[in-house]
């Protein structure tokens, strides 16, 4: 049996007298709020309870329904678009917070259906004999038009309004993956105009100053305009990337909604990547270079095949 006090009925959920925001997490779309009920035996008396606020998660079966005349999705607003990728806000009804982001890639390639399916991942231990000879023709057959979005923005035809710092090695700007309100969930992305940078096995010393003005513009980025400090953000690089045009992940330390674009071996910090390549010689090989790179690979990757086959021959000389 609930306690008296306990709200049974939408009349009495609506007494609640909100007095403190607890928590909040991004990743499972929740609030915690303080606050209090009246005492139903004492009216001068208030009770304290902890109300946690938690948007339900879409349901597999609706999938179909989506869109259409009489489609769940009743409004949408459009937030910005570069080349194959826009990205809205929707509304499920009328009166209502904005539900759900969309981010849309049209026209959608055979590539980019399999990057976003469901996949089974492998641990490859990638050697600089393996990236020489796999994974670098595999990155030098791109076509451009893999990154003709990333181009747009670096040369003003998209996004120019979202920019929060630009200069003639790099630019900052939202992540197309954030609300672009909930600042526990910040996400940014630097993009550098090096088209030579395609991945981390590309880095030198010599982009040491390069880094550091990353690292250093961001956090002056977000303190000015968000008010967050020393030691908020969390900056890596991923490898491999999901494009190979060299840029770096910027987002609050305190967001745990993209664990996976997190993990190690996929996630390489920025800090870390600096302190690297200042052990960097004079001459010779990079470190980058000379580096054995584990990272997950899953079986809908263009380089899965060939590194699953490299892998089944080392295992075979061990």
């Amino acid at each position: 049996m609930s306690h008296p006090a306990s709200p049974n009925s939408f009349e009495a959920l609506n007494k609640f007298a909100f007095e403190e925001l607890l928590n909040e997490d991004s990743f499972t779309h929740s609030l915690i709020l303080l606050g209090t009920f009246p005492d139903a035996n004492n009216a001068n008396e208030k009770i304290k309870a902890i109300v946690r606020i938690e948007k339900t998660a879409l349901n597999p079966d609706d999938a179909p329904r989506f869109f259409g005349d009489n489609g769940l999705i009743r409004r949408a607003d459009f937030e910005g678009s570069s080349d194959i990728y826009s990205w809205l806000f929707a509304w499920l009804g009328k009166e209502r917070e904005r539900d759900v982001k969309l981010n849309v890639i049209c026209p959608a390639t055979d590539v980019h259906i399999r990057k976003y399916r469901k996949q089974e991942q492998m641990i490859v231990h990638e050697t600089p004999a393996l990236y020489e000879q796999h994974v670098k023709p595999y990155i030098a057959a791109f076509s451009a038009s893999r990154t003709q979005w990333v181009e747009n923005i670096l040369t003003g035809l998209s996004e120019r309004d979202k920019i929060l710092y630009t200069s003639p090695d790099f630019l900052i700007l939202p992540d197309m993956k954030w609300d672009l309100k909930t600042i526990s969930s910040l996400y940014l992305m630097a993009l550098v105009q090096d088209r030579s940078i395609r991945s981390l096995r590309d880095l030198r010393s010599g982009h040491i100053g390069l880094l550091k003005a990353v690292r250093r513009e961001a956090s002056r980025v977000v303190q000015d305009k968000w008010g967050l400090g020393n030691g908020s953000l969390r900056m890596y690089i991923h490898y491999q990337p999901s494009y190979y045009h060299f840029h770096v992940h910027i987002v609050n330390v305190n967001f745990q909604g993209n664990m996976l674009g997190m993990a190690v071996g996929q996630a390489h910090l920025l800090d870390d990547v600096i302190a690297l390549l200042e052990l960097d010689p004079p001459d010779g090989p990079g470190i980058f270079e000379k580096m054995t790179l584990t990272y997950g690979l899953g079986d809908q990757h263009g380089l899965f095949n060939a590194l699953q086959k490299s892998h089944e021959v080392l295992d075979l000389m061990l």
